[in-house]
């Protein structure tokens, strides 16, 4: 059994992920495997105590490297399970915030 802070792992910090909290009110977080989007939407709204709209799930895939000498394909990073969380107009996350 996982509890809401189990939830949530870490704040995913990308360009990507920049343009969409600053321009799409839109903000992505590397969640558990075993997180459904109801777990998501109630982890959110529970710890930074704000409206979410909408949560879409995706599922990354691991990344594959070449090793120098023998050539054979190893991987190099797990995949993991990301969220994408759309806010309500108006709110934001502090926590995504840059130098102001």
């Amino acid at each position: 059994m996982t509890t809401i802070f189990d939830v949530l792992r870490r704040p995913l910090m990308t360009e990507k992920s920049s343009y969409q909290s600053g321009k799409l009110n839109q903000y992505t977080f590397e969640v558990s495997a075993d997180a459904t989007r109801t777990m998501v939407k109630d982890a959110v709204e529970t710890i930074y105590e704000v409206n979410v709209e909408s949560v879409n799930i995706i599922n990354v895939a691991a990344k594959r490297g070449r090793r120098a000498k023998s050539r054979r394909l190893m991987v190099r990073k797990p995949g993991f399970k990301k969220a994408i969380i759309t806010l309500a107009a108006g709110q934001t996350l502090s926590v995504f915030e840059g130098v102001q």
